[in-house]
């Protein structure tokens, strides 16, 4: 199956022996000015230096991190600019990391992570020349505080010279809780659940929107797919404490396999080979669903289980801004992946497509249709 990377695919899946990915490629900040060469290549003003630093993912997590570094190592290529790229092995590792950068002369460094708000905004306020951009945040760690003492922010970026780059993944979660409720359902054993790593909004709003899709399936067909390992109302469920794959996040897995699930939605990047090993020693015939990149192309290995992912284009907005700011005239308006502007989507179904329920492709181009026109309101707590 070949899925589109420059144009949107909203509805057309009428052909029932061939499936189109739901999300092409997102279409993040605006084109570059720069000129062009011969060729087409953009010219990047001279001493342009993008660099990237990860959080403590890594950078081959099969997520965020590896999407993010693909994003500029296309755009480094294009421009013919050196980048640098360093890896965070711990939160301890953040400050550092970009010191070093700014050490090296990035001229644009752009951070992985929510978890790296906090270092970024100081690096951002102390070097106002380097342009920065974050993912997963809205580098707003500033303002008011509530009651009990805790921050209200004040909705605006802390620092003038850092450009968010956020991504309404509840839409693309949304679709991928429908699908999965369908194949729950399809099977019979009407159970699916989600694992987290750690209760971030970046995780969260993927846990939001497959909870309601999941119930969205059950209004519109009158089933009871039950779902476990998160309470959206409470905004609690079943985390494993990190981003590792290790025995900590087996055990959570193996939670929710041991209530009856056939379907897990891991969220948090390497977690979901924890959810890989629970399957294998469970024996179970359980089927996950992949996030951030199409997890079934980023590691083959696990393409046998994975139904579909729920994409956010990590890397398209990340080359988007690195070949914005090559121009030299950065903008740092914040970016918003949405279903429309193809910057969340879901991934093709694999070796899946021929087992899915009747009908499911068109429901869910309808679904997809109707959360772009605003028939149909998808939203998280966790919404940016």
């Amino acid at each position: 199956m070949t899925i589109s990377t420059r144009k949107r695919v909203l509805g057309g899946f009428l052909a029932a022996s061939v499936f189109v990915a739901l999300a092409g490629c997102a279409s993040p900040p605006p084109e570059t000015d720069a000129t062009e060469e011969p060729g087409g290549g953009a010219t990047a003003v001279e001493g342009y230096k993008p660099c990237l630093v990860s959080d403590d993912g890594g950078f081959n997590d099969k997520s965020f991190n590896q999407s993010a570094l693909e994003g500029m190592e296309r755009a480094a290529d294009e421009l013919g600019v050196e980048m640098i790229e360093v890896e965070s092995a711990s939160a301890n590792d953040y400050a550092p990391n970009l010191e070093n950068l700014v050490a090296e002369g990035c001229t644009l460094i752009v951070s992985v992570g929510f978890k790296l708000s906090a270092d970024t905004v100081a690096s951002a306020k102390a070097n106002p020349e380097i342009s920065y951009a974050i993912i997963d945040d809205w580098a707003d760690n500033e303002g008011d505080t509530d009651a009990d003492g805790k921050p209200t922010f004040d909705g605006e970026t802390d620092a003038p010279n850092i450009k968010p780059l956020m991504f309404d993944t509840v839409q693309a979660a949304y679709l991928g809780g429908y699908a999965a409720a369908a194949w729950s359902a399809q099977s019979g054993a009407n159970k699916v659940g989600t694992v987290g790593g750690i209760p971030i909004p970046p995780v969260t709003i993927f846990m939001d929107g497959f909870v309601d899709g999941v119930a969205k399936y059950n209004e519109d067909k009158g089933a009871n797919v039950a779902t476990v390992g998160w309470d959206v109302a409470a905004q609690q469920g079943s985390m494993t404490g990190g981003f590792a794959a290790n025995d900590t996040a087996k055990q959570a897995m193996q939670g929710v396999l041991d209530q009856g699930a056939d379907v897990l939605l891991p969220v948090g990047g390497p977690i979901y080979q924890s959810a890989r090993d629970a399957i294998a020693d469970s024996g179970a015939d359980t089927v996950i669903l992949g996030v951030d990149s199409d997890l079934a192309v980023v590691d083959p290995t696990v393409a046998d289980i994975v139904l579909v992912s729920i994409m956010k284009r990590i890397d398209q907005a990340v080359y988007e801004a690195t070949m914005a700011a090559a121009t030299g005239d950065f903008d740092v308006a914040p970016y918003v992946g949405t279903l429309e502007n193809e910057g969340v989507g879901l991934s093709g179904f694999g070796a899946f497509e021929s087992q899915l329920p009747d009908g499911l492709v068109e429901e869910l181009a309808a679904l997809q249709e109707q959360i772009i026109s605003g028939e149909l309101e998808v939203t998280s707590p966790s919404s940016p």
